[in-house]
């Protein structure tokens, strides 16, 4: 029987973590390294505090609607896409309301987790902590571990010759970044177009006497702006446009992709992406396009090498007095603390069960939550996850044997293995992910069977956007509320923003509703597909946040 539950970290994971346990009737203590809960969500000005830190600028990629946890949405007069400060308020209003802070051990570092002699029986860890110098000995029936993937610095240093033996300016990984003061007026190299590389391009741009931005990778840029100037996410991560994704051709889907990146402008004149390359990235950032039209900010090839006070590119151009190499080049995950024979064998997400639990394991009493990277808010998928978890713990939802789960693992395994920092081995649909582990947990939302009870919530179950409530309307932690929630979301969305109103004769609520009647027909059919088949696929349109 698992009853006293290790948690290990109280960033957003892991307050999702401690409130399932909670909910399950075990009891969750939660070890925190830091003073403060929010994981990389805590802003502070120090570079060296441990962990990894959003810097001061940093906006949400993901919706307020789309990145709440499922029972308890975020302030409606929050704007839709929010900064750093906010989202540590709505960790601490969380954190109050469910009377979480009580279970969380702050500047308690954990040394070691280790499997009990008796573990094949028991299940049992023992976990050694340590706060303020004093180390400590625990035994718990189970372990949450919660501390994401952005852990370690990841700098490819040796791909970049020159960088350590000649360069004589700045280098830094963009965990050290914090704000534009220390770049006046300097000549800034930017390594990587991740989101990251991105939005501190756009930022250094405003004080740098000249920024470049170096990549070796084609990259669309979308808006978090969508049409009509409504949130991205909402508007297309939808289970309707889930379905056209997997009922379509994939060619077909492809060239409506490539159509839809290019609508705002074309790419290939930017230099940014080939409509012809079969790989590519997805970032987000509003401003970049206009700072390269600008000249604000120049797009580089990949850096071939580096002499003393200069960057040489791949395509044979050199850019002289350069005076800071910023790495954008993403982190790696680890997990230190876990004994070897667990770590070892915890490659990516790809080597656990449904990205979970170790399979390997005789006792499913570990789970690491938040090893993910979806087209959507990995906020909730952590808390689905969590909610999963627990679930197993506490006995009601059944995992398959080992070997089972080991021949699953086997077949996601990609064929070439991969070098640690890929984030195209964590990334993964958001409604595809959180269908499935909804499913093994009993709390996925029936669409046809809604359409005979409720067709307006159907409806805008299947055409707006699947936002987190969705996953409290039936099961277990099913939440009176969820209903609400989901049919006033758009409110919500637009409240902050009627600041100033002015008249309008349209009405897009009644239009809508009208649009959601006239495709009736398709909802249920997609109902009746929807519980027959399986959806793989993903939204091409929807980013991770942070």
């Amino acid at each position: 029987m698992v009853r006293r539950v290790a948690v290990i970290g109280a960033g957003a994971g892991g307050l999702a973590s401690v409130k399932c346990c909670l909910e399950e009737g075990l009891e969750p203590t939660c070890f925190e390294s830091s003073e403060d809960i929010g994981g990389v969500w805590h802003y502070t000005d120090s570079t060296d505090s441990s962990g990894v830190r959003v810097y001061r600028s940093v906006i949400s990629n993901t919706s307020k609607e789309m990145s709440c946890f499922s029972d308890f949405p975020f302030p409606e007069d929050f704007p839709s896409y929010l900064p750093h400060s906010l989202v540590l308020e709505y960790f601490r209003t969380y954190a109050r309301h469910f009377d979480l802070l009580r279970h969380v051990r702050f500047q308690t570092t954990v040394l070691s987790v280790r499997k009990r002699p008796d573990f094949p029986s028991s299940g049992q860890w023992e976990v050694v902590t340590e706060t303020e110098g004093v180390r400590e000995s625990h035994v718990f029936d189970a372990v949450m571990v919660c501390t994401g993937h952005y852990q370690e610095p990841y700098l490819p240093l040796a791909s970049f010759p020159g960088i350590e033996s000649r360069f004589k300016g700045q280098q830094l990984h963009s965990r050290e970044y914090r704000d534009v003061q220390a770049f006046r007026g300097k000549r800034v190299l930017v390594v990587g177009i991740g989101n990251t590389g991105g939005d501190l391009s756009v930022e250094l741009s405003r004080v740098a006497a000249k920024v470049f931005l170096s990549t070796r990778s084609n990259t669309w840029v979308i808006s978090r702006v969508a049409d009509h100037g409504f949130p991205r996410d909402m508007v297309s991560t939808t289970r309707f446009n889930h379905l056209l994704e997997w009922l379509l051709p994939s060619a077909l889907t492809g060239r409506i992709r490539l159509r839809k990146f290019n609508s705002w402008f074309n790419h290939t004149n930017y230099g940014l992406a080939s409509s012809k390359s079969s790989k590519f990235k997805i970032i987000v950032n509003e401003e970049l396009p206009f700072c390269l039209l600008s000249g604000a900010v120049v797009l580089k090839p990949n850096v071939k090498e580096f002499t003393e006070s200069s960057a040489v590119f791949e395509d044979g151009t050199t850019e002289e007095n350069i005076d800071v190499v910023l790495f954008a080049t993403g982190y790696n995950f680890s997990f230190p603390f876990l004994e070897e024979s667990v770590r070892s064998a915890i490659h990516d997400n790809r080597s656990l069960y449904n990205c979970v639990f170790p399979p390997q394991l005789e006792k499913p009493t570990l789970a690491i939550i938040g090893l993910i990277q979806l087209t959507g808010s990995i906020m909730v998928g952590s808390e689905m996850q969590a909610r999963w978890a627990t679930g197993v713990f506490a006995g009601w939802s059944k995992l398959p044997p080992p070997s089972r789960m080991m021949a699953e693992v086997l077949k996601r395994k990609p064929p070439v293995k991969r070098n640690p920092h890929e984030r195209e081995n964590l990334r993964m649909s958001f409604i595809s992910y959180m269908d499935k582990i909804a499913a093994c947990a009993g709390i996925k939302p029936s669409v046809s069977r809604l359409l005979l009870t409720d067709p307006q919530l159907a409806l805008a179950i299947f055409f707006g956007p699947c936002s987190p409530y969705q996953y409290r309307l039936v099961g277990r932690g099913r939440w009176s509320g969820a209903r609400a929630a989901i049919l006033t979301q758009w409110q919500r969305t637009l409240k902050p923003l009627r600041t100033r109103v002015v008249g309008d004769n349209s009405n897009c609520s009644s239009g809508w509703c009208w649009m959601c009647l006239l495709a009736l027909p398709a909802a249920l059919t997609a109902g009746f597909l929807f519980s027959k088949y399986p959806q793989p696929g993903w939204s091409p349109w929807a980013r991770p946040q942070l």
